[in-house]
């Protein structure tokens, strides 16, 4: 399969009902463009509001998963995603007219014949993995869950299943790459025990539920009171099970069908992540809300790779490409707003800037006294003084121009900045250099973590007979 994105050529609708709620769907899947991922879209729901398949819009994983953005909801969104995932498709519009997924066959097979039909095509833009460097885990002590992500080439998943039930016991089940779905997971169906069953029918929690779309599984002969009780519930003219087993004696499409399907789940819960993945991932006794959990944790390490992708590799330790005495001859300020101490790096479009923050800067005496805190407003300002180097480079005598801000955006302060700490500063150009106006994206950093961002953008102007600028 290549490296590039891809979607659905033309939009494909599915019928069905809702498992829990048995309220009739119909399921379109829509083409996407590049980097939009997963997004439901409620289109029974006025302004036709989308919700992103993200797994920090989880609000419940008791029968299925559930997401929510600004109070609308889609249930049982796990068989679906899993299909689109198995299939290699990055990009889809799912469009709903009611809350809730049609169960189909209670596996993801139906959604893999749609999507099918529709024919899959590749786009221009290239996937975005996320890729482990190091093992990730998690586990739930209570529920005897456990999960562990490792590094692979491929996105490999191994599933163990353990139920203390003589009909089902323990399993396991496993597929070597993803690209297997289709053939060895998609058509394994949602699975359950005829006493939770029970439970579920006397609360009125699976309307649409049907034995053909779950795998009732019975860990006990049943009387026949109790046959003809589920016989009449189901609708069906024969209800039965040979001792222990599977009621109706459904024929299973695998022996290890019920961890094949667990299987099926943990993909397309992971799917919320909202990348493709090359990890191989090992989990003992999986359910939503641990699938859900773990998706958090994969997000938090995506972030933090990302953070570290963007940190500049810069060593503070060689020697500087400017030093103070180099930075005031290009800006005009001086003690106590010359908020520079050397330059790293300088090209056409970037800069790396840094400052040492000490506490006889003069801001501290009043911000705070016993609590030095560097002054976002100061943060800001010496990052436009590193954009400043980089702008007034551009002509051959800075020293007769003076740098004005015309806008700043996007201003976010994450941590705190005191005394000690050495702030990196990172700007790059968004838009050529044109008339003297820069266009640049700034973060700081301290001890390789964000502490601030913006967008700022500035024009330098030539100044005459001024012999002692000052930026305004």
């Amino acid at each position: 399969m290549s490296d590039k994105q891809r979607t659905i050529k033309q939009a494909v609708s599915i019928t069905g009902k809702g498992l829990h709620t048995g309220v009739p769907v119909t399921l379109t899947f829509q083409p996407a463009p590049e980097n939009h991922w997963y997004k439901f879209q409620r289109m029974d729901v006025e302004g036709h509001p989308i919700i992103d398949a993200d797994a920090d819009l989880v609000v419940d994983t008791s029968r299925g998963t559930t997401l929510e953005k600004n109070g609308v909801r889609v249930h049982t969104t796990e068989h679906v995603l899993a299909a689109l995932v198995g299939l290699g498709i990055d990009n889809c519009l799912i469009q709903v007219d009611a809350p809730e997924m049609p169960i189909m066959d209670g596996s993801s097979w139906k959604f893999i014949e749609a999507l099918e039909a529709s024919e899959i095509i590749e786009q221009e833009a290239m996937r975005d993995y996320f890729e482990l460097t190091e093992n990730l885990t998690y586990e739930d002590p209570i529920k005897k869950v456990e999960m562990l992500a490792v590094p692979q080439e491929t996105y490999r998943c191994t599933v163990m299943v353990d139920y203390n039930s003589d009909v089902l016991g323990t399993q396991h089940a496993g597929i070597y790459d993803i690209n297997q779905f289709k053939t060895e997971i998609a058509k394994c169906r949602t699975f359950v025990f005829l006493h939770e069953l029970e439970v579920l029918l006397q609360h009125n929690l699976i309307k649409g539920g049907d034995l053909d779309n779950a795998i009732v599984l019975v860990d006990k002969e049943l009387p026949k009171d109790k046959l003809d009780h589920l016989r009449k519930v189901f609708n069906k003219e024969h209800v039965e099970v040979k001792g222990k087993g599977v009621l109706n004696n459904t024929a299973l499409h695998f022996y290890n069908e019920p961890a094949r399907h667990k299987l099926l789940d943990i993909i397309g819960d992971l799917a919320l992540v909202g990348k493709p993945l090359k990890i191989h991932v090992l989990a003992a006794r999986p359910g939503h809300a641990g699938n859900v959990a773990f998706a958090k944790k994969i997000k938090e390490s995506i972030k933090k790779q990302r953070i570290e992708k963007d940190y500049p590799k810069v060593d503070l330790n060689k020697p500087p490409l400017l030093n103070i005495t180099d930075i005031m001859k290009i800006l005009p300020h001086r003690q106590p707003m010359l908020l520079v101490d050397k330059i790293m790096e300088l090209s056409g479009e970037h800069v790396i800037g840094v400052k040492n923050v000490t506490l006889n800067e003069e801001f501290f005496k009043g911000h705070f006294p016993d609590n030095p805190v560097m002054p976002g407003v100061m943060l800001i300002e010496a990052m436009a003084q590193c954009g400043g180097v980089l702008v007034l480079k551009t002509v051959p005598d800075p020293e007769n121009y003076l740098t004005y801000f015309m806008k700043i955006d996007g201003v976010k302060f994450k941590q705190k900045v005191i005394p000690g700490d050495t702030v990196v500063f990172s700007l790059n150009l968004i838009t050529p250099i044109r008339r003297g106006i820069c266009h640049m994206r700034g973060v700081a950093y301290v001890a390789n973590k964000p502490v601030m961002e913006a967008e700022m953008m500035a024009q330098i102007v030539k100044v005459k007979n001024i012999e002692k600028p000052v930026l305004a």
